[in-house]
């Protein structure tokens, strides 16, 4: 792919978009983003507040920490967090910064201010509205369809931002990068070709953080300590590290550690899971830094191209499009081209699609896991020249249109169970 093709700027900005650094969950951290610009813009702390949230936020925040509260979860804690501490400068590092005071002060904000949930009107799947009350001040404020799209902002009924297009189910939001572009492909031919210093910072960074996350998972206590026990009973070999070193971020990320991930279709998971399992294969491997910088940038792009066809929420568990593409990465490190890759993608995702999301929680990192193995399989059935065939299930001949088959589960298919996934995380049994 040349420079001058016109997919190229296109592959590089929705890079530049989706490759972005976030503390903590990204629900939990949307909210306390909205609260934050809610409160910027009230002039002054909140007496009460009001939070409107989809079904997929509420299961995503639930029972996930949110990092710098001492522990606290769920929407309430987010929402406090963001008012009483959060910077909104720092966009989805909005609590980075929180003090050891400040902790304090928002356990005791939460203890004497109310702050109330309910579930947001209409079929969004991705909605946030905020409503902060002070004196005889009011503010609202409305984020839709991705973590930081503020599409709405109201001081006293008098509208201050109004814009976007709000998608109700699926499909590309307003004021991202048309993904129409992408293809296995054409992602494959943009990997061989990109000059890489047009995608080093952005994919260094990525490299740098992730890794980081997962050394912090492997190195200390943290949720379900899945990480540490695939390590003890499954050994050292790099098919097994791939896997327990993704899971180890997510063991850290999952239970409120501090550090900084880079996300991916605007999931800290999945940008762990793209990376993580790349580069240890790339060390095992000895290619060049620049093989593996080419590596996970392809594994970042084949992850946004699968979820574009599901949506950023669903039922449908994002860590299997993120296992799945590391696994493509992996055969192309290997030294594998668009055949090898569109394969193990068509393998893994026949093997482990139906993994449910049943919201953010230590769990994650086991299905991290499992979602890594699938793409690591994948790639050794291809090379043992086994492979699934279309009309066997979901699998549909070619590559792109086994993808598609996957958006259509995800997004249409499992929307139901996405509602009864909630019922019962709410214990709402009806």
């Amino acid at each position: 792919m040349e420079k001058t093709d016109s997919c190229y700027p296109h592959f590089v900005q929705i890079l530049r978009e989706e490759l972005v650094p976030a503390m903590g969950c990204t629900e939990p951290i949307a909210i306390a983003y909205g609260a934050a610009k809610a409160r910027e813009v009230l002039g002054r702390l909140p007496e009460r507040m009001l939070v409107e949230a989809s079904g997929n936020i509420i299961k995503n925040v639930k029972s996930v920490v949110v990092p710098n509260t001492g522990g606290l979860k769920g929407i309430e804690a987010a929402a406090a967090a963001g008012a009483v501490a959060g910077d909104a400068g720092k966009i989805l590092e909005v609590i980075s910064a929180v003090t050891s005071g400040q902790k304090e002060d928002i356990r005791s904000y939460l203890s004497c201010h109310e702050v109330r949930v309910k579930p947001a009107e209409g079929d969004v799947i991705f909605d946030i509205t905020l409503t902060l009350w002070a004196g005889g001040d009011c503010v609202r404020l409305r984020i839709a369809d991705y973590h930081t799209n503020i599409v709405l902002i109201e001081k006293n009924g008098e509208a201050l931002l109004k814009g976007g297009t709000v998608v109700a189910s699926g499909g590309a939001a307003s004021g991202l990068t048309d993904r129409s572009c992408l293809s296995v492909d054409a992602i494959v031919d943009f990997a061989d070709t990109v000059d890489v210093e047009d995608i080093r910072p952005m994919v260094e960074r990525q490299i740098a953080y992730n890794c980081a996350i997962a050394q912090e998972g492997m190195s200390h206590a943290w949720g379900a300590n899945i990480g540490k026990v695939l390590r003890e009973y499954y050994g050292e070999d790099v098919k097994v590290r791939a896997r327990y070193m993704a899971a180890a971020g997510s063991d850290a990320r999952m239970s409120g550690c501090e550090m900084p991930v880079i996300i991916v279709s605007g999931s800290g998971n999945q940008g762990i899971t793209v990376s993580v399992p790349v580069v240890e294969y790339a060390k095992e491997l000895g290619v060049s830094r620049d093989k593996m910088l080419r590596a996970v940038a392809l594994s970042d792009l084949l992850t946004i191209h699968m979820k574009t066809g599901i949506g950023r929420l669903s039922a449908y568990c994002g860590a299997v499009s993120a296992g799945c593409a590391a696994g493509g990465a992996i055969a192309y490190l290997h030294g594998g081209g668009r055949r090898e890759v569109a394969h193990t993608l068509v393998n893994a995702l026949a093997t482990i699609s139906g993994m449910i999301c049943d919201g953010a929680k230590p769990s994650c990192a086991a299905k991290i896991a499992a979602a890594v193995d699938a793409g690591v399989l994948g790639y050794h059935m291809f090379r043992s020249g086994q492979q699934f065939r279309g009309g066997e299930g979901i699998v549909t001949k070619g590559v792109e249109e086994t993808i598609a088959n996957i958006g259509r589960l995800g997004r249409v298919g499992m929307r139901e169970t996405d509602k009864v996934i909630i019922r019962i995380m709410t214990g709402n049994q009806d």
